[in-house]
């Protein structure tokens, strides 16, 4: 039985009655004591306040017991109150943000599950990817994709289908990848996206398939793309499209995961496939690679062991595009030096066409997303050339 501080009450009355502006800090504690006597008509005001005192830039661990007393406030809200799903959703998303950001992953996973049943699965689907779990990952991503009403997004069916091929389901996820590209062409035929969004797909899906060893169908798309470069590079962008560098960022990433270390619960690695929700652990844990990458680098330069050099910079240049390929401002200028290295550095590969091809699709991709058409088209076109395909 709780016992009522009535004091307490009349306190947190007068307060909210004042004429003066209560603080964050001073709300909160209104509400908690109010809370006890009108959970009805104040719970739903604790957790605002919760999260919103929560927002103001607090220590870690104080930030964690915020999201927690405001995740508990939620479950206790009637099921009738207005927008407690929504409620319920953003204090579990604060307290599961809260717990990764402190690498406490297997009470974050325990959140991200609790969120997942209370209709949003995406956050568990990136803790699960980020452990190494892409089926169970996918397994989410399918049901999210398919359970609205409207078409599924770039983002959903990217993240679906880079978790059905990290689990080797390379067949089902050029399925899904499939879908993507339809719908893609659709948009583009009824000019409601960027022909550069459909160019970065094609490219991405040329290279699922040489995954899949389906070389014929690596070569049709890169050959679709091609065609799509060249009606970019002679007419331009039909229309002038806002910032779509995400597009861009999210596909390159992903095409370099074969590249890194495996995921798992002990060494988690990014959700590769999309651009938002990793955890704080996986991220800092991903660029933190960045100084042993570049002692690597030097030394495979020193000992002109070209090859290695070439993948080693590539996984340099994906890190660059993690920390800051978003950003619109000076974005040719910051990233030109990255892509030019590459191109360089496997010109200098003799009898290697597959890794200057590989230097020449990143390069042009960046290109595409830099709005220098004509450059694209030409190194992309140099690539096919390479692989034999024109």
């Amino acid at each position: 039985m709780v016992t009522i501080d009535h004091d307490a009450v009349l306190r947190a009355r007068v307060l909210l009655l004042g004429s003066g502006r209560p603080s964050e800090v001073e709300l909160v504690g209104a509400y908690r004591v109010l809370a006890e006597v009108s959970p009805k008509a104040y719970l739903p005001k604790l957790v605002d306040a919760l999260l919103a005192l929560r927002r103001q830039g607090w220590d870690p661990e104080v930030a964690l017991a915020l999201a927690a007393e405001a995740s508990r406030a939620a479950r206790r809200m009637e099921a009738s109150a207005p927008r407690r799903a929504e409620r319920l959703r953003w204090a579990l998303d604060a307290h599961r943000a809260s717990l990764l950001a402190l690498g406490r992953r297997a009470e974050g996973r325990a959140v991200c599950e609790e969120l997942a049943e209370a209709g949003r699965s995406g956050p568990l689907a990136n803790v699960l990817a980020e452990e190494g779990h892409f089926r169970e990952a996918a397994e989410l991503d399918e049901k999210a994709a398919r359970s609205g009403l409207l078409e599924p997004s770039f983002w959903d069916m990217v993240r679906w289908a880079a978790n059905l091929e990290g689990a080797g389901l390379h067949d089902a996820a050029s399925a899904v990848f499939r879908e993507l590209l339809e719908g893609t062409r659709r948009e583009v035929a009824r000019q409601r996206t960027a022909l550069a969004v459909l160019t970065w797909e094609l490219v991405h899906f040329s290279r699922m398939r040489e995954a899949a060893r389906d070389g014929a169908g690596a070569a049709a798309a890169r050959r679709e793309a091609l065609d799509v470069l060249e009606e970019l590079a002679t007419k331009g962008e039909p229309e002038n499209w806002s910032c779509i560098l995400g597009w861009w960022k999210t596909l390159f990433v992903l095409s370099g995961r074969a590249a890194e270390p495996a995921a798992s619960p002990e060494s988690p690695m990014p959700p590769f496939g999309t651009d938002t929700g990793w955890s704080p652990h996986a991220r800092d844990g991903f660029l933190g690679m960045l100084p042993g990458l570049e002692a690597e680098a030097a030394g495979l330069l020193e000992a002109d062991r070209l090859p290695g050099l070439v993948d080693v910079r590539r996984r340099i240049t994906i890190r660059a595009a993690v920390r800051e390929g978003g950003h619109p401002h000076l974005f040719e200028e910051r990233f030109t030096p990255y892509f030019d290295e590459g191109v360089t550095l496997a010109r200098r590969l003799s009898g290697d066409p597959a890794r200057l091809a590989r230097a020449l699709t990143d390069r042009s991709m960046f290109l595409v997303a830099a709005r220098s058409f004509e450059s694209a088209h030409a190194d992309f076109a140099e690539a096919v050339a390479l692989l034999h395909e024109r």
